[in-house]
């Protein structure tokens, strides 16, 4: 790489970063004031809260990036506009393709890390803030349990808890169980505890506790202490299934095995799961393409030193009329099946009317050097 396409690519990917930073701290803040009821409510800690924040910002990234990514192709080239560089380039014999070479290569690493993004760290991290909000709500379900009577969790289940602290710590539980009429009801005895959300239902964790239960044939009391223990707490038998997966918090590898599976998924989740798994390897090459559309109106005609702000502001006009298209199109998809083209025209465009641009103005910087 030539010490002028270092010089470009350094700046772009100073000002990239940088307004992706800024962007995503916007994000961080508006979605964490978003969690505050959870702080408020179920008693969840700081942390918690800030954890489940950042594990939705990689879903993020899908917006966030790209917009980063014209806007520091907009400012640099702008701004080198400005400097009279491009211009002194321009007469050394540097093509416009030339001078825009170094931007569309950090437009194509970051399309590619989006698109690693995209397929497995945004839906696993997604997935965990969802488990762990379902975590946190759990707790705001504890409060259910009234302090110092024995409570009615479920139908033949009786749960006493002595006192609760204000992070939804159980303490002193006794538990009789007397759901199994195979079985001998056993009660049990616990110093602490907490009540958490699984996929299947909610759970009572006991810590240094015991269970008893008598055999009514023999008379016979079994005795057993435990470090830990675990008890089911009944739902209703809605809630009883398994949560369905969204299909952004599916894996790439995951949504091709759902997408082909006509056992499992109806039509419509199958559109839905189709209409994501086309987004995902659709949206990280608008990264290039919303690139193209800055470099093709900075670097092709008149150029001021005074400033670009009418191409500026066209760009900036393309990319979010381009931006809100594929949103659209994808949200038509997920309904039917003609919103998929409308996804790929969306993203061809810009490389069309970008590779059309280029071509005309080399054509005409050829015709010109005839005439000299």
């Amino acid at each position: 790489m030539r010490i002028v396409d270092r010089y470009i690519f350094r700046h772009t990917l100073i000002a990239t970063v940088f307004v992706t930073l800024v962007l995503t701290a916007l994000v961080f803040l508006m979605q964490s004031l978003k969690f505050i009821d959870l702080v408020i409510n179920a008693g969840a800690s700081g942390f918690f809260i800030w954890l489940q924040t950042l594990l939705y910002l990689p879903g993020f990234l899908e917006i966030i990036l790209p917009i980063g990514m014209v806007a520091g192709v907009l400012f640099i080239y702008n701004r080198l506009t400005m400097d009279s560089e491009l211009i002194v380039l321009r007469a050394l014999g540097f093509s416009p393709f030339r001078l825009a070479r170094p931007a569309l290569l950090l437009a194509t690493i970051l399309g590619i890390l989006l698109f690693l993004n995209m397929g497995w760290l945004s839906p696993v991290s997604r997935q965990q803030a969802i488990t762990l909000r379902q975590d946190i709500q759990a707790q705001m379900s504890s409060l259910i349990f009234r302090e110092g009577i024995f409570n009615e969790a479920g139908p033949h289940l009786m749960v006493y808890i002595k006192e609760r602290d204000d992070k939804g710590q159980l303490h002193g539980l006794v538990i009789h169980d007397s759901r199994d009429e195979t079985k001998a009801p056993s009660t049990v005895i616990a110093r602490s505890g907490v009540l958490v959300s699984t996929k299947t239902g909610q759970q009572v964790l006991v810590y240094e506790g015991s269970r008893q239960e008598v055999d009514e044939k023999t008379g016979i009391m079994r005795h057993l202490d435990f470090d830990q223990y675990t008890i089911d707490i009944p739902e209703p038998e809605k809630n009883k299934k398994e949560r369905w997966l969204e299909p952004d918090e599916r894996t790439t590898s995951a949504l091709i095995s759902s997408v082909n599976d006509k056992v499992l998924e109806t039509k419509s989740r199958r559109r839905e799961l189709r209409a994501e798994l086309q987004k995902r390897f659709l949206l990280p090459l608008l990264v290039p393409g919303f690139a193209l559309i800055g470099l093709s109106l900075l670097l092709i005609g008149s150029h001021d030193r005074r400033g670009q702000n009418r191409k500026v502001l066209a760009a900036v006009a393309s990319v979010v009329l381009l931006e809100i298209f594929f949103l659209g199109s994808y949200n038509l998809a997920k309904q039917s099946s003609a919103g998929f083209p409308f996804m790929l025209i969306t993203v061809l465009l810009p490389y069309l009317v970008a590779m059309a641009t280029f071509y005309k103005e080399n054509i005409m910087n050829a015709i010109d050097g005839g005439r000299q």
